[in-house]
């Protein structure tokens, strides 16, 4: 993993998380100036700012103990990549990492980003929790084939990056 150096905000400024190979969110994020990961937490400056839930964590840890069974919501649990909560804004990111080197699976499950979205919405809707659904890929998903795809994404309401995900889409600080 490397940090994404430069862009807007002086030479120095990290403004992304730069994703060279399969990578969790808490072990860019922790690697940041100014942040502390510790218990699936995130502070900044010493003010917790976020929260992870990655994989099965978003059921045992934030659905769970707030009384919300997902299976009277939906019905079939979505395990996510990454998930992380920014406080201030009540907004969940689920974050799908999609590495790919040869043609495969993944073109058809970037497909399904609508479906998994509005599942996620109904299952946060109680807790009153946006939800925001990103993949971060790889260079691969470049290739003109995929145009269609990309448009496809974003029409539903879904985002997508190429190898770093920026911290003012997460709405977290920039380290200077």
């Amino acid at each position: 993993m490397m940090m994404k150096k430069g862009g807007t905000g002086g030479g120095k400024t990290i403004t992304g998380l730069e994703f060279e190979s399969r990578i969790t969110l808490e072990k860019a994020i922790s690697s940041l100036p100014g942040y502390v990961v510790k218990n699936d937490e995130i502070h900044f400056k010493g003010q917790k700012i976020a929260e992870f839930y990655q994989k099965h964590k978003l059921y045992k840890n934030l659905l769970e103990p707030k009384g919300v069974d997902y299976k009277k919501i939906i019905s079939k649990k979505l395990i996510p990549d990454d998930a992380i909560l920014i406080i201030k804004d009540k907004t969940l990111f689920i974050i799908e990492l999609k590495f790919q080197e040869v043609a495969g699976s993944v073109d058809e499950k970037l497909q399904t980003c609508d479906f998994k979205n509005k599942q996620y919405k109904k299952l946060l809707a109680p807790l009153k929790i946006d939800v925001k659904y990103v993949y971060v890929l790889n260079d691969w998903f470049t290739k003109p084939e995929y145009r269609d795809v990309l448009e496809y994404i974003k029409s539903v309401g879904c985002y997508y990056y190429f190898n770093e995900l920026p911290l003012v889409f997460l709405d977290l600080p920039t380290p200077i």
